[in-house]
């Protein structure tokens, strides 16, 4: 064949009609071909085609299943039966369920003979699912405090199935678990009676110190089927509140820092509870080259002990915190020669406590006097009144003897 007898069929091949394209098949919501897994969303209909099914009656086929709803193979026929409310087969021998459940997850088969005696069979394993409402976060915090454990909130999402799972996330970025930083309590119930699931899950978190002041979280909701789009809750954004570090500071034994010349003296650098911390002393601005550690003892005072101390707390991730100073005076002890009282010279409280003792001691001098008046005056009154009647008896006997020396008389 030459090259124009070549081109001339190739043409006449182009003219030629194309056959119509065949119209397509209408099935039912669910409908599917051929022996595959399959999901069905729950109440909706569901039509499982036969393969090789005789178009026209008398079909011989029969259709066998395995569910929640049979102990054991179930059969259904063409001609019908108890089943027809839950599933039945249709005049073209596919399988109708006209509302799936929960109860018809499981097995299908169907086997069918054609007219010439050709058999086919068809496998299906069927799967139910319902989408659940869209997720939201209850009780959220308002807050957050950095460094201690808070309750974020609690994710919950009602009506599902399969179970599914709930998942937390920050500034976008799924939060994994790991019973430190991040820790999520989950809860999943099944409702008695629709056997749709409730998943509820509670998400805790502890905020590291100088890290985002103002997180975001979000909870989603990842269906037990592949292929499913997973739900998300509106997300919720906290403030995140640094607690005030507590100030490095000394305290000192004895309190105000003045101590006797030969004494004990203590200074103790109070910082944050770190573990990680060194403690560096400073006298007078210099630095004191002793090893580092938060408490200084001073066993027997001396004259060049006396200073003006202070604290270094280091960190290897934070910056050096230096105390407030803190002076140390040492005093010496000495006695006057004594005064009228025979009390030395006292200074600072020694003045207060002989002024106290002083008063005590007038006040009971005073009560004494008191008492030995009044004892002094009760002793003395008995003696005057025996006077009195000593004299009140002689004066009787002398007016007697008056009397009758003037009667007696010329």
């Amino acid at each position: 064949m030459n090259s124009y007898s070549l081109t001339h069929l190739v043409l006449v091949l182009l003219a030629l009609p194309f056959p119509p394209t065949p119209p397509p098949l209408y099935c039912l919501p669910g409908a599917v071909g051929g022996d595959r897994n399959i999901t069905a969303r729950i109440g909706k209909p569901l039509v499982l085609n036969c393969r090789g099914a005789p178009k026209k009656p008398p079909q011989q086929l029969e259709w066998k299943l395995n569910t929640g709803r049979t102990e054991a193979w179930k059969v259904l026929s063409p001609q019908g039966g108890s089943w027809d409310s839950v599933a039945r087969v249709l005049p073209n021998g596919s399988l109708l369920l006209p509302a799936v459940g929960i109860q018809d997850e499981g097995t299908f088969r169907c086997r069918a003979t054609s007219r010439k005696g050709k058999e086919t069979r068809s496998a299906y394993q069927v799967r139910v699912y319902q989408t659940p409402g869209k997720p939201e976060i209850i009780n959220p915090a308002s807050e957050l405090m950095a460094g201690v454990p808070n309750k974020v909130g609690t994710c919950v999402s009602e009506g599902g199935y399969p179970a599914g799972t709930l998942n937390w996330h920050s500034d976008g970025k799924p939060l994994i678990p790991d019973g430190k930083g991040v820790s999520v309590e989950e809860e999943t119930r099944r409702h008695p009676k629709t056997g749709l699931f409730t998943l509820q899950s509670e998400l805790t978190v502890i905020p590291a110190q100088g890290g985002a002041p103002h997180p975001t979280f979000s909870c989603s909701f990842s269906p037990g089927l592949p292929r499913r789009r997973a739900l998300h809750t509106a997300p919720i954004q906290l403030t995140v509140w640094e607690p005030v570090p507590r100030e490095v500071q000394v305290m000192v034994q004895p309190e105000g820092g003045k101590v006797v010349l030969g004494g004990t003296l203590t200074l103790t650098c109070e910082t944050p509870a770190q573990s990680s911390l060194q403690i560096h002393w400073i006298k007078d601005g210099i630095p004191l080259h002793i090893p580092p550690t938060p408490v200084l003892l001073f066993h027997k005072v001396k004259l060049e002990d006396q200073g003006t101390y202070s604290c270094v707390a280091t960190h290897p991730s934070h910056e050096p915190q230096e105390s407030p100073a803190v002076h140390v005076i040492i005093g010496e002890t000495s006695l006057q020669t004594p005064g009228i009282l025979g009390l030395g010279s006292l200074e600072g409280q020694g003045l207060g406590t002989v002024a106290l003792a002083l008063g005590i001691l007038g006040g009971l001098g005073i009560a004494a006097l008191l008492i030995g008046a009044i004892m002094w005056r009760r002793q003395k009154a008995p003696e005057n009144q025996e006077e009195e009647e000593e004299r009140a008896e002689l004066n009787q006997s002398v007016e007697p003897e008056a009397a009758e020396s003037s009667a007696g008389g010329p």
